[in-house]
């Protein structure tokens, strides 16, 4: 029909005006905050970077004929086909096959060096422990001579790897350069002083088995090894978490060993001056090692109660021994003290600042729920961390160390708040080395409404409570980790920097805080960042100042809704259907609208 008509071309034009108008305005909008404001540049919220190169795709691999993509089995099957069967074995047999020995190894960060190293010990401590008892005692016998021997040559060939294998590989730094060079380190190796003591601990004095038989002392030079013994215990105290529990345990073998060869030297005096001759010397009862190591032990820690020496050579021998013990164990007491205070160094240390505080708290008289805060917080913080304050540690670092433990810590979390989003990424970078973790007791206020607002807040653990309402204690949202508040404060200026809320800690609450100054001092290298944060930063003011109504927020709701504007054309169509006074369907449709804009009126 012709009403129909009219009326579905009008909608289409009214509809098409409107967007015009609509995208005007937006564009008036832009230019006029352009102009107010000089430091928006671009309609592009983050700054230009550096696109980094992508790395070459691998070529993707076809399925297996009458395999489908989806269903690839998790892990593959090998099998190794054997005259007529079939069997299935492991694929870490495949890596063993191909596994090829490294041209140069990192003796700092290789573990496969520290496991090789405690083999060359294992082998040390054979020949440190062994030699002297087979001296002494007379547990070496014709019957098992084969069987010392073959350890003895076993340890020499672990002695022998050592040397060819892995020492002329080991990496070194020279004028600043790690040298891989295989040239190079087998020339360092050859120059240096532990060559020299590898070289004396293998000399060839087996031979002389064939003159003098087979003397456990001939293989003393063996014990010369000791180079590897303290390059051992560096190298697994580097790798250990708990390495104090080593250095006691280590201790205690030193004890140990002075005890093992004071018995051997007791037992070789005793044959010395015939068994059972006097009461000093060994009577040949019993167990002949464990019977010297109880006579070792009384000698050495000077228990007393111990038998006197008849001849001149069991007094000079006493002597000697009870001089050795008491210096021997004095030295032993003494380090097992460094090693235990090492150990709770970090505990004194807490403790002594815990003490501290609570005397001067006493001092002047603080009252009583103060200082159990006080307390609970030094508690806490020392269990929680393991350190009162962070900082301390990292001081010792250099900057580049600093950094990438504080991206390891903390970016994922500071790349996920919306005011960070799109600066530049060392600029983030430069602001994770400035927060700084404060830890809040429960119902600690960590920022009041009202007060000047100069830090920004991340919930590293732990829960806060944002309280508002007329009261001030009802709780609007409650914030768990991760989440941050407070970013509007850093660059908000002209007294729209105040805090709209109380935020309380719900039970022990641990945060990163970053200082307005900090920022600041990081900004002024990176003047696009600055740009696009107080871009963004008015926007969030903005947002925050809007009425609810402006907000979308609904009003009154209206009886009879707005309709749009009648098309100029159709009003002028309708215009001289009133003027010649016709009766069709232009003046039904007129009188209709007069209708409803009276209602609307």
């Amino acid at each position: 029909r012709i009403g129909s008509a009219t009326s579905l071309s009008s909608t289409t034009i009214n509809t098409r005006l409107q967007e015009l108008v609509k995208l005007f305005k937006e564009r008036t909008e832009k230019v006029k905050e352009k102009l107010t404001d000089p430091d928006i540049t671009s309609d592009d919220e983050s700054p230009a970077t550096s696109p980094a190169k992508p790395a070459p795709a691998a070529a993707p691999v076809p399925p297996p004929a009458g395999e489908p993509e989806g269903d690839k089995p998790a892990g593959e099957e090998h099998y190794c086909e054997m005259l007529c069967c079939t069997f299935k074995y492991r694929p870490w047999l495949d890596r063993l096959k191909n596994y090829r020995f490294p041209s140069s190894i990192d003796p700092l960060t290789n573990l496969m060096y520290v496991l090789w190293l405690f083999f060359v010990v294992m082998a040390w401590n054979w020949n440190c422990w062994l030699i002297p008892v087979r001296w002494a005692f007379p547990y070496q016998t014709p019957a098992n001579i084969h069987c010392w021997l073959f350890v003895d040559y076993l340890c020499d060939l672990i002695y022998l790897l050592d040397i060819l294998v892995f020492q002329t590989r080991l990496q070194f730094v020279r004028g600043g350069d790690i040298i891989t060079d295989k040239k190079a380190m087998k020339d360092n190796y050859l120059r240096s002083q532990r060559f020299k003591m590898d070289m004396v601990c293998l000399l060839p004095l087996d031979f002389f088995y064939f003159k003098v038989g087979v003397n456990p002392l001939l293989r003393f030079p063996r014990c010369l090894k000791y180079m590897a013994f303290f390059e051992f215990n560096n190298r697994l105290e580097a790798i250990l978490s708990k390495a104090y529990i080593y250095r006691v345990i280590r201790t205690t073998a030193y004890l140990l060993y002075s005890l093992h060869v004071n018995s051997c030297l007791y037992y070789w005096a005793s044959a010395y001056e015939g068994l059972g001759s006097t009461t000093w010397v060994y009577d040949g009862e019993g167990n002949s090692y464990i019977r010297c190591y109880y006579w070792a032990v009384k000698t050495l820690i000077t228990i007393g109660g111990l038998p006197d020496p008849k001849t001149l050579f069991e007094i000079v021998f006493q002597l000697l021994n009870y001089f050795t013990g008491v210096f021997a164990f004095s030295v032993m007491i003494g380090q097992m003290r460094d090693v235990v205070g090492a150990a709770t160094a970090g505990q004194t240390y807490y403790r002594s600042c815990m003490d501290s505080t609570i005397k001067y708290m006493n001092f002047y008289k603080i009252p009583k729920a103060v200082q159990n805060r006080v307390k609970t917080w030094y508690e806490y913080t020392w269990h929680s961390q393991g350190m009162l304050d962070e900082s301390e540690l990292l001081v010792q670092l250099p900057d580049k160390m600093r950094l990438d433990i504080a991206i390891d810590v903390n970016y994922n979390i500071v790349s996920k708040v919306a005011l960070f989003q799109g600066c530049d990424r060392q600029m983030i970078f430069d602001m994770l080395k400035r927060l700084r973790s404060v830890v809040y007791l429960p119902n600690d206020y960590v920022c009041k409404k009202g007060e000047i607002g100069r830090e920004m807040y991340i919930i590293q653990a732990g829960q806060v409570q944002v309280l508002g309402g007329p009261d001030g204690k009802t709780v609007l949202v409650t914030l768990k980790a991760g989440s941050v508040f407070g970013e509007i404060s850093l660059l908000a200026a002209g007294g729209g920097n105040r805090r709209t809320a109380n935020v309380v800690a719900h039970g022990f609450a641990n945060l990163f805080i970053l200082d307005k100054k900090d920022l600041n001092e990081i900004l002024v290298h990176y003047p696009e960042s600055q740009k696009l944060l107080r871009k963004k930063a008015k926007k969030m003011l903005k947002n925050n100042n809007k009425p609810k109504d402006e907000k979308g927020a609904p009003g009154d709701p209206l009886i009879i809704p707005p309709k749009a504007d009648t098309p100029k054309l159709f009003q002028a169509a309708l215009a001289a259907t009133g003027r010649m006074g016709g009766k069709g369907p232009l003046a039904q449709l007129r009188w209709r609208l007069k209708e409803l804009k009276a209602m609307q009126a």
